[in-house]
């Protein structure tokens, strides 16, 4: 995509030279300073004076907005878009948010459930009248922390690709926005300005003044239009790509949890059947002491 502040670069030369000399050294001799700087340092004035008024006239406009008194130029096309896109932004971060909390609480569960598996495996070979029965909830345990771990990276992965989108996609044209609202108030600035000269008198103070702010108020509409058309295109380009990566992540979350509980599902239905089976078993019933005797 285009990139959308222009800036006006100055071509590098010595660090002497901007202050108008540079120093020569002929043949090894002591160091000759020559100067011509009136028109540098003339140039430089100029710059620090226009970059002075451009930065009085914003300033000056858009506290004119805040306070209720200015008029401001209305995208009725552009802006909603991006106010729903920050929105959107604010939502989606806080649902990776919540999603990223339950991976990390899940990972924590399954470290619970392994540890809590490992624990009725040692009862279950050190006490043989329960061994089946330790050994069955061991193997839920183990089944469901491995199923776990599985669930916890595709969450993961699934936050991993919505923190690419809500930090770097959409982050990326917010502050394309942001340079387009300062471009915004620019040509605001000059805009204003341009209307109260020519609420003014004319004559042949004026006209020069009202002139130059016909030429400045043209300079800045083009350089707003030219952003504002540049992001217009990105924020549709965005917009479609969000879309294609959230019908793909919400899916693939969805499967991931899907597959979780129906593995974890058939396991638990198949481990519930051999425990039936054991119950069952009148071999299994041992007689208690009483009986013998």
């Amino acid at each position: 995509m285009s990139v959308f502040v222009r800036e006006s670069f100055v071509s590098c030369r010595p660090f002497a030279s901007l202050f108008g000399y540079v120093p020569v050294k002929p043949g090894g001799g002591p160091v000759v300073v020559q100067g011509n700087g009136k028109n540098t340092a003339s140039e430089k004035l100029q710059r620090v004076r226009k970059w002075s008024i451009t930065a009085y006239k914003c300033t000056r406009q858009a506290l004119s907005e805040k306070l209720g008194r200015g008029s401001r130029t209305v995208d009725l096309e552009l802006e909603p878009r991006l106010e729903l896109l920050k929105d959107d932004r604010q939502r989606y971060d806080h649902m990776t948010k919540l999603a990223q909390t339950l991976a990390n609480q899940l990972a924590q569960f399954t470290v619970t459930q392994k540890t809590l598996g490992d624990a009725f495996t040692e009862l279950s070979l050190k006490t043989p009248t329960l061994h089946v029965e330790f050994g069955v909830n061991a193997e839920a345990q183990k089944f469901l922390s491995k199923s776990g771990e599985t669930l916890t990276a595709a969450i993961n992965s699934f936050t991993s690709d919505m923190n690419t989108l809500v930090n770097k996609t959409i982050e990326d044209t917010m502050i394309n926005a942001k340079q387009y609202e300062a471009a915004r108030i620019e040509y605001d600035a000059y805009r204003v300005d341009l209307e109260e000269l020519n609420l003014g008198p004319r004559d042949t103070v004026t006209l020069p003044k009202l002139e130059q702010a016909q030429k400045d108020f043209q300079s800045q509409r083009e350089r707003y239009q030219m952003i504002r058309d540049d992001l217009s295109v990105k924020v549709k380009l965005l917009e479609e790509n969000k879309v294609k990566v959230l019908h793909n992540q919400l899916w693939l979350f969805h499967g991931a949890v899907a597959a979780h509980s129906l593995s974890c599902h058939h396991f638990l239905e198949q481990n519930i059947r051999q425990v039936g089976e054991h119950l069952s078993d009148p071999s299994m019933d041992a007689p208690s002491w009483l009986e013998e005797s």
